[in-house]
This record gives structure tokens, sequence and C-alpha cells, in this order.
């Protein structure tokens, strides 16, 4: 994350002179330094300019276009910036933008405070200004506001940072689709040259008889030293040694041909193992675990998702995971979900050491019991989310959730496992998830907050759907009789 650049530039003018323009240059330098000395930052502060003049900062905007180490702009006006400088080049801004509204100095000093101390110190006179522009540009942009050295303001920061390195990845991201979708299901289903035009996603198709032909490269030297890693990192609950041996194939076979082509996520269906023994279970939680996207039965959106999460989230240690919801628990009082998938959720969201265990899976052509990760989902709270598409538009639904230690230990169920709650309630929860179109396909993630997936879904200008705690079902449809007249007219 330390390798990503934000570009800390600052609005002033010339009308204060030179002498208190060096001082704005000297403040913003040690405010850049400070800021990354916070463990709340994750990127890299960049001080890249003071700037003066329309000439400065569209020249500025371009090179951060052109940059592919910046990742976003961040700008604060210590003194009166006259907007209409800024119009060119905030409108030729093709990075993320963060408005942070501060100032140097915490306190009013009350002895001090004169007139040169005011016409030095006038963030508040300038984020007004520079706030206007935005507006009236209609330009998206974060605002935060704060003392620059305080952990509301820093955090708010750094988790923006974040939304705006899934925007990255985003626009840079490769889905390799081992064969289509599971035959007949809507929601997984999309239009890739739309999706392609607004998030840059590259969505295509790869034969399975090509990874097939990777698989039959690998050599037994290389599966035998991942079967020694798996063996220091899981527990190994099975005597079925082979049949994790093919699955060490088909993971090292996967992560070669992705790499090769450039891809960061991937999908198969069960549908479509022409060629293969297993479908990848332990391979795809692995490679997963790695920083991969995946999406199960074809779902390229989920998939795509789930790789932009974890680049969101790298380094915050929670977890994020495909997953699936798949039944409730219904007493009264006691009402949770049950989240789960045939083989693959990714073992960064286990609650303690996971197990290798093969078992018969009774859907698709497996020749062979496919090896899989066996745990439970840790505690904590957390969010779900789902991206579809609504026909002309993309809507990314996030909804609260609070994980629980799985209440019954489902001796006989052979697979990775998260229980949660559901907000503002699980059947009002699953009413409105259920309004909203949302797929049975999720990114669960520890780490990613409703505000940063809210942040990257206005960064790619995308419709986004919150339910937390204080959703209400008639507030819900409001939004949504209004969204659809409001995309509409986009």
């Amino acid at each position: 994350m330390k390798n990503k650049q934000f570009w800390f530039v600052v609005g002033s003018q010339h009308l204060y002179g030179p002498e208190v323009l060096e001082t704005v240059a000297a403040r913003a330098a040690e405010m850049a330094a400070k800021m990354n000395d916070s463990p709340l930052i994750p990127c890299a502060i960049v001080y890249k300019a003071t700037v003066k003049t329309c000439e400065e900062i569209t020249a500025l905007m371009k090179e951060a276009n052109y940059d592919d180490n910046c990742y976003g702009v961040i700008t604060w006006c210590h003194t009166f910036s006259p907007s209409k400088m800024w119009i060119n080049g905030l409108e030729l801004l093709q990075k993320p933008w963060c408005h942070f509204a501060t100032q140097y100095n915490r306190k009013i000093p009350n002895e001090e405070i004169d007139m040169d101390f005011m016409n030095l110190n006038q963030a508040a006179h300038g984020d007004r200004e520079h706030g206007f522009i935005g507006a009236r540009l209609r330009k998206p942009r974060k605002i935060v506001m704060g003392y620059w050295q305080d952990e509301g303001p820093l955090k708010e920061l750094g988790l923006w940072m974040r939304s705006a390195v899934g925007v990255a990845e985003s626009r840079s991201l490769k889905v390799c689709r081992f064969g289509d979708n599971m035959r007949n299901v809507a929601v997984t289903e999309g239009d890739k040259v739309e999706v392609q035009r607004k998030l840059d996603w590259q969505v295509n198709t790869w034969a399975v008889g090509d990874l097939v032909k990777e698989m039959n490269a690998i050599t037994d030297a290389e599966i035998d030293a991942l079967m020694a890693e798996y063996a220091q990192k899981y527990d190994m609950n099975t005597d079925k040694v082979e049949n994790v041996r093919y699955q060490a194939r088909e993971e090292i076979a996967m992560k070669r041909f992705l790499d090769r082509i450039g891809a960061k996520a991937f999908t198969n269906t069960f549908e479509d193992l022409y060629g293969m023994e297993q479908l990848p279970g332990l391979a795809s939680q692995r490679l997963m675990e790695q920083g991969y996207g995946y999406g199960g039965e074809g779902d390229w959106k989920v998939s795509a998702m789930t790789r932009i999460v974890k680049a969101m989230t790298e380094g915050m240690g929670g977890g994020s995971a495909f997953m699936e919801d798949y039944t409730y628990h219904l007493k009264e009082g006691e009402e949770y979900s049950l989240g789960a998938h045939m083989l693959e959720v990714c073992p960064s969201v286990a609650a303690d050491k996971p197990r290798i265990e093969c078992h018969h899976l009774g859907i698709g052509m497996n020749e062979k019991d496919p090896a899989r990760l066996v745990f439970e989902g840790k505690a904590g709270p957390a969010v779900v989310a789902s991206l579809i598409d609504m026909g002309g538009r993309l809507r990314l639904i996030v909804q609260d959730i609070e994980a629980v230690k799985p209440i019954m230990d489902m001796p006989n169920l052979p697979v990775a496992r998260v229980m949660w709650r559901a907000y503002p309630d699980l059947c009002t929860g699953a009413k409105m998830w259920i309004l909203t179109g949302g797929a049975h396909h999720t990114v669960l993630s520890y780490d990613a907050t409703a505000q940063m997936l809210e942040d990257w879904a206005e960064m790619m200008d995308i419709e986004y759907v919150h339910i937390g705690k204080e959703t209400t079902m008639e507030g819900l449809k409001q939004q949504l009789l209004l969204a659809d007249l409001a995309w509409k007219l986009k």
C-alpha cells in the first residue's frame, strides 16, 4: 500500500506575497510527512505543490491523470484560492478527488491573532470557495473535515484512500472465465460491454481445455512443494492424498494461467468440468487467500468485486471472501443466516486453523471427491456486497451484518461456513435485499465498510444502496423509486 501515492495539492494565490507562500509550502510538506506517520494512513501522501494559477492547476491535474503511481488527489486550501482557477484542472481530472477541509493550527491563538495571522490562515474561507466549485461542476469528490492530526479525519481519509485503490484496481482488472455461466441463472448474467465501458473490467472466456492443458504440464516436484505448504498451514484431515494432490495441480495451473494473461479474478462452474476430475475447491480457496477474486457458477461480477475488495483492504487483516446465502435459522428471537458454498470460501475469514477434507460432491461431474478447506468463520461486524445489472445501469447493494460463532457445530456439513445476524433484523433485511434485487452471491468482508464501498460506487458513478440498522422499508422503497427516475435521466 505504501507504494501507492496520493498527491497533496494546496491551493493559494499570489495575492499574499512570497513570504506567505513559502510558509504555506513548508506547512504543507510538514503536514504530509506527519500524516504519513499515522497507522491510519495506508498509502503515501506526497506533497506535490502549492498551486496559485489556473495554468499550474491544469498542468498538475494532467500530470496526475497520466502518472500510474498516483491513485488520487487530496486538495486543501490553506489560504483563499479563487475557485475559477480550478475549473479547467478539475474538469480534466480523472483520478479520485478528496477535498480535505482542515487547517494547520488546531486553535485560534487569543493573543497572537491579528490581520497577518488572518491572511495566512484562511482555510475556512478557502474551503467554502473550493467547495462551491466542486458543487458547481457536479464533480464527485470526498469531503473530509477535521483537524489533520486527529484520529477521526485521518481514519476517514485513510478509508477513502482504500476506496480509491479499488478504483485503480477496477480500471486495470481482467476476469478470466473458465467456461460459461451456470445455465438458466439470471443474476449472474450481465452486459460485459457496458461493464467494461463503466468499470473498465475486461471479462473474457477461456476454454476449460486450455486449463486442463496447463494442468497436464505441472510436475510432481511442483506438487510436492505445494503439498508441504498445505501441511504447514492446515490440518490434513483426510487420507485421500491423491485427491489433495489433484487440487494442488489445479491451483498451480490456474495461478500460472491467470498470471500469464494478467487476470486477477476468475470464475468456473460445476456444469463445465470437461477433462477435469474435480471442481477446484481447495485450489480456488487458496487463490482467493492470495488475493485473486473468485465467482462460482460463472458469476464474473462477484469475482471482480471480490478482487476489488481484497485490493482495497490489503493489510487490514480481517479477511474477505466469496460468499453465498444458503439457509436461514428462523427460531423466534434467534434468527440467523448461514452462508457457505459448495467448496469455495476464502480461508482469510477463518476463526481457527482450517482443515483439509475430501468428501463427495453430489453436483457436477466429479470423478473424485473434491478436497476443500473446512472451517468456521470468525465473529465480528462485517458487510456483504452484491453488484447487479439492472439493465442500463449497475447497482451495488451493501448490507451490514454481525457474524457470530455458529450456534451449532453441523458435524455433517463438510464446507466452510459463516453465520450472521443481518441488519436491521434477519427478516426485514432479507425482504430489503430481495426488494433491491441483491444476488445470492456476495462478497463478505470483515474489513471493508459500507462507507468505503459507497465511496467506491460514487467514484465509479454507479448506483449504491445501503441496508443498515436504521434502514426502513418505507425509506428504501422511496430511495429505489427516486433512483429509477434519476438514473433514467442520466
